[in-house]
C-alpha cells in the first residue's frame, strides 16, 4: 500500500500553517493600512468629528467584522472624494514641503557623499591613530538625531546663549541662524549631515578595504598616478557601495522630521517644513487626518517613483562600466 498519497494533503495543510503567520502578519502591517490609507485620503475625516465605535467586549479577532463596518459607514459618511488633492495643489505649505525634502535630499546627500568620500579615502591610508580617527568619526553618528539637533541646533546655534552668537556679539556682530527660511534649511542640511556623514563613510570604506590591493598595485607599476587610478579603477569600483550609501541617504531624507522638529519646528512659518513633519502637523497637530493621509500617499508615490528613477539610471550606468 503506497502511504505517501495519504499524506499529501497533510503536507499541503502544514505549508499553509507555516505561511499563515507570514501572511497575517503582512496583511496587518502592509496590506490593511495601504488601502484604508488610500480610502481615508478621499475623506474629510477628522480627529474630532469622525469617530469609531469600539468593537465591544469579547476577543478582537472575532470582532473584525463588526470593526470593518464600522470603518465603511465613517468613510463613506466623510467621503469627498478628490476634494484633499485639490485642496493639495493650491497649498503653498505643501508645495514649500516638497520643495525642501527636494533640496535635503539633491543638495544635501551629495555633501554628504563627497565629504564621506574624501574621510573614507583618508582612512583607508595607512596613517597613524588610524583606529582612534575611525572611532571618532563615527561618533555623531552613535548620537540621537534629537540629541544632535539640541546640541548643535540648539545649544551652539543659538541667537542668545549659543557660544558663536555669544563670541560674535563681543565684535558687535549680531548673528541669527534661523530667522530667514533660506538660513533655517542651510544650516538644518549641515546639522543633518553632520549627523549622517559617518553612516556613508563607513560604507563606502568597507567598500573600499574590500577591493582587491593586487589591481592597485598593477596600476602602481604600470605607472599610473593616484588621480589616474581613482578615477578609472577606484570610484568605478565602488559605484555599487556609493549607489547603496545615496538611495539610503535619499530615502532617510524624505523620512526627514526628528532634527528640523527639534531645531526649527519647520519654521519660521513652514519655510524649513518637511513633508514628514507637515503630515504630523495636519494629521495630529490640526486633526485633519483625511487631508494629511492624502498628502502622505502622494508622498509615497513621490518617493517610489524617485528611488526607481535613480535605481534604473544609476543601475544602468554601472552595468555599463563593468
Amino acid at each position: 500500500m503506497n502511504h505517501g498519497v495519504g499524506l499529501l494533503p497533510a503536507t499541503r495543510w502544514q505549508k499553509a500553517l507555516f505561511v499563515l503567520p507570514a501572511f497575517l502578519l503582512t496583511f496587518l502591517i502592509v496590506i490593511f493600512p495601504t488601502v484604508f490609507g488610500i480610502l481615508v485620503s478621499f475623506t474629510g475625516w477628522t480627529r474630532t468629528g469622525t469617530t469609531l465605535d469600539g468593537p465591544g467586549s469579547g476577543f478582537v479577532l472575532f470582532r473584525l467584522g463588526e470593526m470593518v463596518g464600522d470603518i465603511s459607514a465613517a468613510i463613506r459618511s466623510t467621503w469627498n472624494g478628490v476634494d484633499n488633492f485639490r485642496e493639495m495643489a493650491r497649498d503653498h505649505a505643501f508645495r514649500t514641503a516638497l520643495r525642501n525634502n527636494l533640496i535635503f535630499a539633491f543638495i544635501g546627500v551629495p555633501l554628504q557623499y563627497l565629504i564621506a568620500l574624501g574621510l573614507a579615502l583618508l582612512l583607508n591610508q595607512q596613517i597613524r591613530a588610524r583606529k582612534f580617527f575611525r572611532v571618532v568619526f563615527l561618533l555623531p553618528f552613535m548620537i540621537s538625531p534629537i540629541a544632535v539637533g539640541w546640541m548643535i541646533g540648539k545649544a551652539m546655534f543659538d541667537a542668545r546663549f549659543g557660544p558663536f552668537a555669544t563670541v560674535a556679539r563681543e565684535f558687535d556682530i549680531t548673528l541669527s541662524f534661523y530667522d530667514t527660511g533660506v538660513k533655517a534649511v542651510f544650516w538644518l542640511i549641515v546639522i543633518n549631515a553632520w549627523y549622517a556623514i559617518p553612516f556613508v563613510m563607513i560604507m563606502l570604506l568597507a567598500g573600499l578595504q574590500a577591493m582587491p590591493a593586487e589591481i592597485f598595485e598593477a596600476a602602481r607599476i604600470d605607472g599610473s598616478g593616484r588621480w589616474r587610478t581613482f578615477v578609472d579603477m577606484t570610484f568605478p569600483l565602488l559605484l555599487p557601495v556609493s549607489l547603496t550609501a545615496v538611495l539610503l541617504r535619499i530615502i532617510f531624507e524624505f523620512k526627514l522630521i526628528d532634527i528640523i522638529y527639534v531645531v526649527t519646528g519647520g519654521g519660521p512659518g513652514d519655510a524649513s517644513t518637511t513633508l514628514s513633519l507637515y503630515v504630523y502637523k495636519e494629521g495630529y497637530l490640526s486633526g485633519d487626518i483625511g487631508y494629511a493621509t492624502a498628502v502622505a500617499e502622494v508622498f509615497l508615490i513621490f518617493v517610489i517613483l524617485i528611488i526607481s528613477l535613480l535605481l534604473l539610471t544609476v543601475g544602468r550606468k554601472i552595468r555599463s562600466l563593468t
